[in-house]
């Protein structure tokens, strides 16, 4: 495949093939919008985009697909099916009994329409060394495939399901029960994977031909893939078989990795400063009287999360010494030069999120027919009387919803190597 696109991007990226040609017109399915090119040159502008975006679709590949319909609004339904329960009542001899019906859910979602394009100049056209329209294309496949991907990403994040990685010092483990509590040592195990499949099959989760399957940072992966007991995918009996992104396997589960995997990390609170401290000790209420250490600007902070002893406030506003926090969750007596810092864990470090499923945990809307495509305009178009402009762009559709919460666990753990240094996504 890779031999066949080389020899079409010589064969078909003349700057002659690139110019104006009036007498082809070729609407799109869709929508109907003309995009002045062959079939043949469109349907390789497509392949392009979809092999370039299809790489970062990690997160969409286990779940219920559901194609994008034509002609039939922007609200897609998905079907759960609740299990049945158990029959213990004993038959009568020759007597029918009385049967049930399916208990089906319907969730629906709304699709949302995402793009972006970028222009090419005639001149860059004509001075570039590199095929510049194959080029544009691979980047905004690249693109694509990470926002799509991302999307399905955050609605998996926002499950209730979660679990956070206990503390260690040494041998001694401290449970920890929410995110600002992490600090580095808290790092993905083993045993904690362990403890995610048994709360999956006490649930009575499908496995995702025969495993549960998780999602998982390459930072995360580190600590995880260096226990004796990780099997690397290369090593299985069947290494064809294996998913997008896959890295190995432990515990009845195998891991896919991707670097979109969710890293909770807030950025500096200062324009000079990661941090904050507490300039004199609080009691109990909304507001921090004064801090220190940075220099904030008003309202700066507003609408971000701050961690302060282990704990996480919403701020609700702030001046140049002080801050404010929504009176929802309010403040806990806090001592003096307390450290303030950003979003993540204890001690400001970045978290990671694994995501762990099940079989049709989530849905999400599938590619095909129509829900991602490349859209070429040739230069001359629009307003463009000298020719001097192009563009290469996509435009997608994509939706996605949890379907059984339970199906889905979200752990939280942090790197005693990357935390300090990973940044938020």
């Amino acid at each position: 495949m890779k031999k066949k696109i080389n020899y079409l991007i010589a064969a078909m990226l003349d700057l002659q093939l690139f110019a104006v040609n009036k007498t082809t017109d070729v609407r799109d399915s869709v929508t109907g919008e003309g995009n002045d090119l062959s079939p043949e040159m469109k349907e390789f502008y497509d392949r392009v985009l979809i092999e370039e975006a299809g790489p970062n679709l990690v997160h969409a590949q286990f779940g219920q697909k559901k194609p994008i319909p034509k002609n039939n609004g922007k609200i897609i339904t998905f079907r759960k099916f609740e299990p049945l329960m158990k029959a213990l009542g004993q038959l009568d001899e020759g007597t029918t009994p009385e049967g049930g019906k399916l208990d089906v859910t319907e969730i629906m979602s709304e699709i949302g329409q995402y793009g972006y394009f970028v222009v090419l100049s005639d001149l860059l056209e004509l001075t570039a060394i590199d095929p510049v329209v194959v080029e544009a294309t691979k980047l905004i496949g690249q693109q694509a495939g990470r926002t799509m991907d991302t999307i399905v990403r955050n609605v998996l994040n926002s499950g209730t399901n979660v679990r956070y990685c206990p503390k260690l010092n040494g041998n001694t483990e401290t449970p920890v029960g929410r995110r600002a509590a992490l600090n580095a040592t808290a790092k993905l195990t083993p045993d904690m994977v362990q403890q995610v499949v048994a709360d999956l099959r006490a649930m009575d989760a499908p496995t995702i031909n025969g495993d549960y399957v998780a999602i998982i940072h390459p930072y995360a992966a580190y600590d995880l893939m260096r226990n004796p007991e990780w099997i690397d995918a290369q090593k299985y009996v069947n290494p064809e078989k294996i998913y997008n992104g896959e890295i190995g396997k432990i515990g009845g589960v195998r891991f896919v990795q991707s670097s979109e995997a969710k890293i909770i990390r807030g950025e500096d609170l200062a324009s000079d400063s990661r941090t904050l401290s507490v300039n004199g000790a609080v009691t109990a209420g909304t507001t921090i009287i004064n801090f220190d250490g940075g220099t904030v600007a008003a309202n700066a902070l507003k609408g971000k999360t701050i961690v302060v002893d282990s704990y996480e406030y919403v701020v609700d506003s702030n001046t140049a010494s002080t801050i404010t926090v929504k009176s929802d969750v309010p403040l806990l007596a806090i001592a003096d030069n307390t450290v303030i810092y950003p979003a993540g864990a204890s001690d400001g470090g970045a978290v990671f999120s694994t995501l762990f499923l099940g079989a049709n945990a989530y849905g999400d809307t599938e590619i095909a027919d129509g829900g991602l495509r490349t859209i070429v305009k040739q230069l001359g178009y629009g307003d463009d009387p000298l020719d001097q402009r192009a563009s290469v762009g996509w435009k997608g559709t994509k939706t996605a919803e949890i379907l059984v919460e339970q199906y889905i666990v979200r752990v939280e753990s942090c790197s005693p190597r990357f935390s300090a240094t990973a940044v938020g996504n």
